[in-house]
């Protein structure tokens, strides 16, 4: 399974080559900046896309509260359980680093030594993306960009080929995906639970919020008044 690294002649070498020469022609301080983005930016950025999320549903409150939030909370262990599964698809593939094979890499983060497919980064990223994009489409829209764009930070710092990335993605989708209607079912009554809780209610739904099973309330204006008729005939 090594031969997937394969040589410069087919399509996923040669996307490596184009997206890693990029970074051999930017500046110095731009290369150190995409180190840190595509190690850990990326990631916190996402981890504070989940809490921000969070407290935009707990403030919305609403019927849908419970629900949103064991979708939020199903987002990074879906991630957790996807890098797992990871772990004997790599033993499996074996795949070497980009930069074990083609030395003249610019590899902007040194010393991975394990092996290459599938993305660890990209399986993380895409996981919560999509787990965002359960809880609330416009949060999850803005999540899976970012996973896109962690994707593209891989190849870029040269410690990931194109297609260990496609299949991060790939995982981290059908990992959150596939078991999200059983950890639904498990995780609702939970968050449902906690939101009947009077201490903890507050994690599920801010004070002043329309409760569970209620809809926000606008009160309907008060009819005119009509003006009292006069007795012409007087």
């Amino acid at each position: 399974m090594a031969g997937l690294a394969g040589s410069g002649s087919n399509p996923d070498v040669d996307l490596l080559y184009d997206i890693n020469g990029l970074a051999k022609d930017a500046p110095h301080w731009f290369d150190r900046g995409m180190e840190f983005v595509g190690e850990f930016g990326l990631l916190l950025a996402l981890v504070l896309l989940v809490v921000w999320c969070w407290w935009s549903v707990r403030r919305r409150g609403g019927a849908e509260a419970a629900s949103s939030v064991a979708a939020l909370v199903w987002a990074p262990l879906a991630a957790g359980i996807a890098v797992l599964v990871n772990v004997p698809i790599r033993g499996f593939v074996e795949r070497p680093r980009p930069f074990v094979d083609h030395q003249d890499l610019e590899v902007l983060v040194s010393g991975k030594s394990d092996f290459s497919f599938v993305s660890d980064h990209a399986t993380l990223a895409m996981a919560v993306g999509v787990g965002l994009f359960v809880a609330n489409r416009k949060f999850g829209l803005v999540g899976i960009g970012l996973a896109l764009l962690e994707g593209f930070c891989r190849v870029y710092m040269g410690v990931h080929y194109p297609t260990d990335v496609v299949g991060g993605f790939a995982l981290g989708t059908a990992v959150t995906l596939l078991l999200s209607p059983l950890a639904m079912a498990l995780l609702t009554p939970v968050t449902k639970a906690v939101e009947r809780a009077p201490r903890v209610g507050w994690l599920i739904r801010a004070r002043g919020a329309a409760p569970s099973g209620q809809d926000a309330v606008i009160p309907e204006a008060a009819p005119a008044e009509q003006p009292e008729e006069r007795d012409l005939a007087a």
